[in-house]
């Protein structure tokens, strides 16, 4: 199901305004990766990024070029773990927090 503009100018604007929403959003798409829903943890990654860098941006931080990085982030994009763990690196660096993994039975 596509976005519509409004519901992705409504997550924008709440990005901008909450730190704390903008952090959830970060750790639910590595969330969704690790648990094997790549897929949305592809789309949810791409929408944080679109609401905060922007493509542009990260792609001077990973010396990629920011078509590549929508691609390796959209619907058939499917990155190596080198790019992926590098963009999830430079996103945890810009927000300034480091995600970490804790085990759970």
């Amino acid at each position: 199901m596509a976005l519509t503009r409004d519901f992705k100018a409504t997550v924008r604007a709440r990005i901008e305004r909450d730190p704390d929403f903008r952090e959830a959003l970060l750790l639910e798409g590595v969330e969704c990766l690790l648990a094997g829903d790549v897929e949305t943890g592809k789309s949810v990654l791409r929408d944080y990024v679109n609401a905060t860098i922007g493509f542009r941006e990260l792609g001077g931080l990973t010396d990629k070029s920011p078509k590549s990085l929508m691609r390796m982030l959209g619907p058939y994009g499917n990155p190596q773990a080198r790019n992926l763990f590098e963009i999830i690196s430079c996103l945890q660096e810009r927000e300034g927090l480091r995600l970490k993994v804790q085990a759970v039975r």
